[in-house]
Formats: C-alpha cells, sequence, structure tokens
C-alpha cells in the first residue's frame, strides 16, 4: 500500500512541475497593438514606445495593423544596424512614463527636439523630420487669426509642441485653452464647437484633414519657425540605441530608403 502512494505521490509532482514549466513564456501581452521584428534567443529586444494615433506618424490602419512614419523609420534603421526591437503603442503620455520608469528603452512619437526637454533629461537622436505647429479652425469659420480669438477658447494636446505653441500666444492673444490626451478628441471638440481652433503639427493635421474628411481648414500664416523630430532616450546606459538610430538614419537617408517612406506617407 506504501509503496501504491509513493508512485501516486511521485506521479501528482511530476504533474505538476510539467504544469509550471508550461507557464514560462513571459512578455507583455497587454501592451495595445505591439509590433514586433522577430527576436529570438538572448539577443537583446529594445522596447521602444510610441503613441497611438498621430498620424502619418503612427497609427492604426483598417487592417488593424500598426503602420507611420515613425514605424516604418525604426523598422528600416533596425534593418539597416542589425538590431531587434519591439514597438509598443501606448498612447503620447503612457509611452514617456514607461520610459521615464526604464519600462521602456526608447520613445519615437513624433516628439519635437528642443532644449527644453534636453534640460529635463531627455536624449534626442539626430533630426529625421523638420515639421512646424499651425492653427487649425473649422471649414466655415470665420475665424482668420490670431487676432480672431480674444476671449475663446482653443484646444490642444497636452505636453505637445502644438499646446506650447498656443501657451506661448495666449497672453498676447487673450484666449483660453482646453487641453486633451489625444489629436482625434481635439479635432472633434473643434468640429463640434466647444472650441473654435486647435494648435497642430501641420503635417499631422493636413493628412487628417485630407484621410479622415474632416471639415478642418489650416490658417495660413498661423506656423510658427518649427523644430525637427528626434528619436529620445531617457536613460544615458541606452546610448548605443541613439547611436545606431543616427547611424542607421544617415544609411538609410543616403540609400534612397528614406525617402521612399516619407513619399509614402506624404507623397
Amino acid at each position: 500500500m506504501k509503496k501504491v502512494l509513493s508512485l501516486l505521490m511521485a506521479a501528482t509532482l511530476a504533474l505538476g512541475l510539467a504544469a509550471c514549466g508550461g507557464n514560462s513564456s513571459g512578455g507583455d501581452s497587454n501592451a495595445a497593438n505591439d509590433s514586433s521584428n522577430g527576436a529570438s534567443g538572448d539577443e537583446k529586444v529594445w522596447v521602444i514606445a510610441s503613441d497611438t494615433v498621430f498620424k502619418p506618424f503612427e497609427y492604426t490602419d483598417a487592417s488593424g495593423n500598426f503602420v507611420g512614419i515613425d514605424v516604418d523609420l525604426v523598422k528600416a534603421i533596425a534593418e539597416d544596424q542589425g538590431f531587434q526591437y519591439e514597438i509598443q503603442s501606448l498612447g503620447w503620455d503612457a509611452a514617456l512614463a514607461a520610459c521615464q520608469a526604464g519600462q521602456a528603452d526608447g520613445l519615437i512619437a513624433g516628439a519635437s527636439i528642443t532644449d527644453e526637454r534636453k534640460e529635463s533629461g531627455w536624449i534626442f537622436s539626430d533630426g529625421y523630420y523638420q515639421t512646424t505647429q499651425t492653427m487649425t479652425v473649422a471649414a466655415d469659420s470665420d475665424i482668420t487669426g490670431f487676432e480672431d480669438l480674444s476671449g475663446k477658447t482653443v484646444a490642444v494636446k497636452t505636453g505637445t509642441q502644438g499646446a506650447a505653441y498656443a501657451e506661448s500666444l495666449k497672453d498676447q492673444y487673450g484666449f483660453n485653452i482646453t487641453y486633451f490626451e489625444d489629436s482625434p478628441t481635439m479635432y472633434q471638440a473643434v468640429l463640434g464647437g466647444q472650441t473654435v481652433a486647435c494648435f497642430e503639427d501641420t503635417p499631422v493635421m493636413t493628412a487628417s484633414i485630407k484621410d479622415g474628411d474632416l471639415a478642418l481648414k489650416i490658417l495660413e500664416d498661423t506656423a510658427n519657425e518649427g523644430q525637427p523630430y528626434g528619436f529620445a532616450i531617457f536613460n544615458p546606459d541606452n546610448q548605443e540605441l541613439i547611436d545606431m538610430f543616427n547611424a542607421g538614419l544617415a544609411n538609410i537617408k543616403e540609400n534612397g530608403k528614406y525617402d521612399e517612406i516619407i513619399a509614402k506617407y506624404l507623397g
């Protein structure tokens, strides 16, 4: 009887160990729209955080794929430099928080290179796209410039250069600002009349109006001087990633791949 019980206990223990061993996949299954380039084994996989909707730099297409200029640039640069990566589409605030907390290694999300960001700990790559910020209003709006904003409310996306641009003009032209977490919601505030205008990166606004058939218009003579977008890290230990990004960016500009990517999304 004791021999039978011993055999049963051994079998039970073996089954338990097998069950534990079968659940060791790791990885984060909760990250939205994850995109990986097929890393395997013990090779370093760089985690790159991004926004969710910042068309044409990052967005989800009709087939559910996470696409855009930033997505294609990282892919081309990784192929050129031979490193493995995973893009996590988290949203602007969450992507920034993930990088600052060490949960992601780098950020690519149409982030403008500014002195203020550098001073606060951002470590940028070389610029990969030069852009400006402009003001947009409803297609039937009678607002023609900043002078018409006195006493009115404009929309901006939290933490962006569009927001910084609006804030720099607020006191001079006497308008109020409402903050939103994402661009589509900001656009709807203008379309719905909750705000009279919004401030956005010019290529993003142009693509959104065209592709979304939005009843909005970008006002002429409202652009600032602009800044380049940059890839960013927040931990100096990840300098290798910046170095590879810069080297790969230079190579794809030289071999024409960069121009192909820009033309694909901006024509």
